[in-house]
């Protein structure tokens, strides 16, 4: 999607939207609850996953400098400092990893809109045509250009933040005190407690890599996309923390454990009914701009990639909007097969085999961006104070992701393992191709 002039790029209100809109997706209306059963405990998690998810901001922060205008991102990252191979993984891996994506926030969408529309809930036929239909319009409105794609998602950011912030801010007013003790409710030790509780909130901040995956489309997208990322992290964490804390505030522990939308109960438990709507709208507009926001990672990423010879040149075809429309319909294609498979019941145990699997690809790119980082910036630099300061901090951002990815479990560690080495094969068919 790479333009020759800034006339169709967008700017740091766009870029950071991107960021925050596909960081605060539909499940972070549900993670309180999620969090309740390990009691105050979790807010510490928050915080530890805040400053392992800032490590990974100042990294793809500093590599949008060394490499400004590399779409694809961690894609790009890894091909500068590990090469072809290396980022071949990082491109297939994340790519299927936002196909499984997005089409589990396309259900999401579905289940939270059968709020406001009962028939939903009851046909699975029509829940699946409105999945479908909200997967095509935004997949149209990508194809009119990265512009038309983030004025929805700065609309729909800004959309799904005011409720979050009306019941984070006001629920300050209201917090119980006996609600925060016991610290730790989970039986086990404060240790077993955060560790465990630090890998659910971690996957909260999985996207804050978004701003650097299309930033050709982004104006002087070296110190933008350095903002954007760095910004957008730390609003998303700011909201993450206080909502958190709000809603546990607010909320016995007990109802907790068993609300099915807890931010919505914490709104109606201190506005009253009306306000329960209005978070559950906010949940429904989560959905739908995250959506739009993984279909803009879901043409990028493969587009880099066939650009490099990577993948097929069907996905570096740009229309005259300067999209590469061709990867955004096959992609798209792809996840409606998925999120049609949640409809079927015999397919539906296979589609969230897939999903545990997508797990690992999307984490791996940050331990290879953290690695890249630490060779192209070391590259023919003196190692100064301030140079041996970054690579502390990417080799933090390292160590956090891997610690994010063995609390995901073994299991995924090892089929995640085999999905990436899956694409070998044909990693190998385009290398010989290409020759």
């Amino acid at each position: 999607m790479a333009l020759s002039n800034n006339s169709g790029k967008v700017g740091l209100i766009t870029a950071t939207s991107l960021v925050v809109g596909n960081m605060i997706a539909s499940g972070v209306f549900m993670l309180p609850a999620a969090l309740a059963e390990f009691g105050a405990v979790s807010l510490v998690s928050w915080i530890i996953s805040g400053i392992g998810a800032m490590a990974l901001a100042l990294v793809y922060a500093w590599l949008s400098k060394i490499r400004p205008e590399s779409t694809g991102g961690p894609y790009a990252y890894t091909r500068d400092g590990m090469g072809d191979f290396a980022a071949f993984l990082v491109a297939w891996g994340y790519w299927i990893s936002v196909l499984a994506t997005n089409a589990a926030i396309a259900i999401a969408f579905v289940s939270y809109l059968g709020a406001f529309i009962p028939a939903l809930s009851a046909s699975p036929t029509l829940a699946m045509g409105t999945g479908l239909v909200a997967i095509w319009i935004l997949t149209w409105v990508n194809c009119l250009g990265i512009r038309q794609a983030g004025n929805v998602q700065v609309v729909t950011t800004v959309l799904k933040i005011v409720p979050l912030a009306l019941v984070s801010i006001g629920g300050i007013f209201y917090l119980n005190s006996d609600h925060f003790v016991p610290f730790n409710l989970s039986g086990g030790s404060n240790m077993s407690a955060i560790t465990t509780t630090t890998t659910l909130t971690f996957f909260a901040f999985l996207g804050l890599e978004c701003a650097t995956i299309p930033s050709e489309n982004i104006r002087d997208s070296g110190p933008t996309v350095a903002k954007a990322t760095i910004w957008g992290t730390l609003i998303s964490t700011f909201i993450y923390i206080l909502g958190t804390v709000a809603v546990m505030g607010i909320i016995p522990p007990g109802a907790l454990m068993s609300s099915q939308a807890p931010f919505a109960d914490a709104a109606a438990s201190i506005w009253g009914e009306p306000a329960r709507y209005l978070v559950a709208a906010g949940a429904v507009v989560a959905s739908f701009g995250a959506l739009n926001g993984w279909i803009v990672m879901q043409g990028q990423m493969p587009f880099a990639a066939a650009r490099d010879k990577l993948l097929p040149s069907v996905f570096a075809k740009l229309n005259k909007k300067g999209v590469p429309a061709a990867g955004l319909i096959i992609s798209s294609v792809l996840v409606s097969v998925l999120m049609a498979m949640n409809f079927t019941q015999r397919l539906a145990d296979t589609y969230k085999y897939m999903i545990l699997l997508a797990t690992l690809t999307v984490l791996m790119p940050y331990i290879f961006s953290a690695a890249s980082y630490a060779i192209l910036a070391a590259k023919g630099q003196p190692l100064t104070r301030k140079m041996w300061l970054r690579l502390s901090v990417a080799l933090l951002a390292c160590i956090f992701s891997i610690w994010a990815i063995i609390g995901s479990g073994e299991v995924t560690v090892f089929w995640g393992f085999v999905l990436l080495m899956a694409g070998v094969p044909f990693y190998t068919w385009m290398k010989l191709k290409s020759q």
